[in-house]
């Protein structure tokens, strides 16, 4: 069983940066891969972000590639997604996830909500 947490949520500006922090219980996290997706009001949950167990490939949607980055420290059991040149389509609920593959959750955290006014 994993659980998730996530903090670092809050409300920017255009095109400022943010930080989102996912911390994770368990003794076996390091051997999941870890995502985060993120669900806009009226929209359904997508995907955003993945990472390998151990690290070493990562993933991003189109619509974040280049902006945001993915990272891991097992040491610390969390997952970070850095989130620059935010814009205001990326204003969502954004959630932690851990499952054996990237974009294949089984464990979900409870979300964050990032705003990102115009």
């Amino acid at each position: 069983q994993v659980q998730l947490t996530e903090t670092g949520g809050g409300l920017v500006q255009a095109g400022d940066s943010l930080k989102l922090s996912c911390s994770a219980s368990g003794r076996t996290f390091s051997s999941y891969a870890g995502d985060w997706f993120r669900q806009a009001p009226g929209k359904e949950r997508e995907f955003v972000a993945g990472i390998n167990w151990g690290g070493r490939s990562t993933y991003y949607s189109d619509s974040v590639t280049g902006r945001f980055t993915i990272s891991r420290d097992d040491a610390k059991n969390t997952i970070d997604l850095l989130m620059n040149n935010l814009k205001p389509e990326d204003t969502a609920v954004y959630y932690c996830a851990a499952g054996p593959y990237y974009n294949d959750p089984l464990y979900w955290g409870q979300g964050t909500q990032v705003t990102v006014s115009s």
